[in-house]
């Protein structure tokens, strides 16, 4: 009993989905951007049973290839049902325009139905590959990689940010992905905003409806003017491209194909900071910020202790300039400042606070002045220099010892007597014997005499061991490599244990070698180039690779937790590799 009324509600629950829910009748295209060469596939749909004379729309613009080509599809997935029956036709333009398709027409159940129209751009014909069909062709088309930024003629000190987005379309999938090559930012401070969790997005690529997911967010604060270029992100990406074909149950088969992308090279023009109404206490700050100069105690005894906070607080560079520096009295005992910073880096900029703490220490009573002082920054959105006076600060000590009086009055003192008044007068004296003896047949005419007869025996031998070991070429060439490699690495070696500073020393110290060894610039071209460069040396793959490996780690590790272990074996890699391709070239 109890399950003839399981079956009784389901098929009432059928019967009545099929009576309220309502046919939807629709067009879709495959694009609506398209060379004058190409052509597109355009489908009207309705999703309900009962539908009879179609009635396509009118094509004068465009040429039937094929079609209509109908299709009936139905499914029960955990108790719901769907139903779909398509009219697919294959068409190509005729001219260049831009055109619209009206709606096709069919009758469902005695009624009328109508799709709806569509807008189809054609453009002049573009360059087709010898099979429009390959799925490496159709993949390239698919997919883009771009790097999005927000200003692109910004101020020097002015932040600006970068996004590195990946569009797919809606009829291919990603199957996985990795970034084989990370963007360079030379001539910007930089940081990159984590990213949690990557979100698949629905967005417009050059018109069209696109997925896409963000996959790298970076601020960027420009610290030179003139034209500064954000080098591309490469990435290894596993693409699942339709063949047009079905399984058995009807859903499409697909070919996996593994493409490399890049990102194009975004232009910077920095604009140089204006001369006019440049203060000259200006250092450097670019943004909107407030400036404040306060005591935690204005009055207070001797030997308490005091803190003066000068504090900038706002949106700006907050990390690219110094704080103004505050003047006490002598009398006020003060220490070394202690700098804080309370920032939050985000893709609007750096927003937050920074401040030098200051303690002072006061040992005698009186009142004291803290003259003020001025902070000047440039505001790029008023396109102006501003700056901020704080009042004078004073700090009164209540109780303490009392500042002894000056006066002007000379005393006079008695003349004492030092005991050295008359050190002019020579108390000792030295005497010449008045015949002195002849260098002949002297100790010093005998081992003069003796020195060459030792010093050419020795030099035989010297030159000898020396002339071996020149001849040794290999090790020769294998020494003077070690010596050259070890002077590039020198700063390096320097700052081992200090994991920012010494991946930028290390990184700086290969592209110094390559400027010096091959005479290139190599702070303008990417690793692709160096590879070309060392390839047509006839440096071999290994140490290349090798190379470009030291290079890489140098950007991931300042971003990674680094042990000093590591830091050393990447020091004893890099001597490694600049030995080899030394020996080579």
């Amino acid at each position: 009993m109890k399950n003839k009324t399981v079956y009784i509600f389901l098929l009432l629950s059928l019967i009545t989905q099929g009576i309220f829910a309502q046919a939807v009748f629709k067009t879709s295209v495959s694009k609506t951007k398209l060379g004058v060469n190409e052509h597109f596939r355009i489908v009207f749909s309705i999703n309900k049973q009962g539908a009879d004379n179609f009635t396509p729309p009118s094509f004068k613009n465009f040429k039937v290839l094929s079609g209509p080509n109908q299709s009936i599809s139905q499914s029960w997935i955990n108790g719901k049902v769907s139903f779909s029956q398509s009219y697919t036709y294959f068409v190509k333009p005729k001219a260049i325009g831009s055109y619209t398709i009206s709606g096709a027409t069919l009758e469902h159940r005695g009624k009328a139905l109508t799709s709806n129209a569509v807008k189809i751009t054609v453009l002049k014909a573009i360059k087709k590959p010898p099979n429009p069909n390959d799925p490496e062709y159709i993949a390239q088309q698919n997919v883009h990689l771009v790097a999005e930024i927000s200003k692109s003629k910004p101020y020097v000190g002015e932040g600006i940010y970068v996004e590195y987005k990946l569009y797919v379309s809606q009829n291919i999938s990603v199957k996985d992905f990795s970034v084989t090559e990370t963007p360079q930012y030379n001539g910007f401070w930089n940081q990159d905003i984590k990213i949690h969790n990557l979100q698949i997005k629905n967005g417009k690529y050059n018109g069209e409806n696109y997925r896409y997911v963000v996959l790298k967010k970076a601020l960027l604060i420009p610290t030179k003017s003139g034209k500064l270029i954000i080098e591309p992100m490469k990435m290894n990406i596993l693409i699942g491209v339709p063949t047009g074909r079905g399984d058995f149950f009807g859903n499409p088969i697909t070919r996996n194909v593994t493409k490399i992308f890049s990102s194009p090279k975004r232009n910077i023009n920095v604009k140089e900071l204006p001369l006019k109404g440049k203060p000259e206490n200006f250092t450097g700050a670019v943004g909107s910020f407030l400036f404040t100069v306060t005591a935690s105690k204005n009055d207070l005894k001797a030997n308490e202790s005091s803190q003066i906070k000068v504090a900038v607080s706002g949106k700006g560079n907050l990390k690219l300039f110094e704080i103004p520096k505050i003047e006490t009295p002598k009398e006020l005992e003060i220490y070394t400042p202690e700098h804080k910073e309370l920032i939050q880096t985000t893709l609007s900029g750096i927003r937050g606070t920074i401040y030098d703490l200051y303690t002072v220490v006061p040992e005698f009573k009186g009142k004291y002045k803290i003259p003020k002082v001025s902070f000047s920054y440039f505001n790029p959105k008023k396109k102006v220099y501003k700056t901020i006076t704080t009042e004078d600060l004073f700090v009164n000590v209540l109780e303490g010892k009392e500042i002894a009086p000056t006066t002007n009055n000379t005393l006079k003192k008695d003349i004492t007597i030092t005991g050295s008044n008359f050190r002019y007068i020579q108390t000792k004296s030295t005497f010449k014997p008045v015949l002195e003896k002849d260098f002949f047949k002297s100790n010093l005419f005998y081992i003069l005499l003796l020195l060459p007869l030792i010093a050419i025996p020795i030099g035989i031998v010297i030159y000898n061991k020396t002339a071996e070991r020149n001849s040794d070429l290999i090790g020769v060439k294998q020494r003077k490599a070690d010596r050259l490699a070890k002077k590039f690495l020198s700063e390096a070696k320097k700052q081992l244990g200090n994991k920012e500073a010494f991946y930028i020393a290390l990184e700086k110290a290969l592209h110094n070698y390559l400027k010096a060894k091959l005479q290139i610039e190599t702070s303008d071209i990417s690793r692709d180039k160096i590879t070309n460069i060392l390839q047509s040396r006839n440096v071999n793959e290994t140490t290349i690779t090798t190379f470009i490996d030291v290079l890489n780690d140098c950007d991931f590790a300042r971003y990674t937790p680094i042990t000093d272990v590591m830091m050393q074996a990447e020091y004893e890699k890099a001597i490694q590799v600049i030995t080899e391709i030394d020996k080579q070239l």
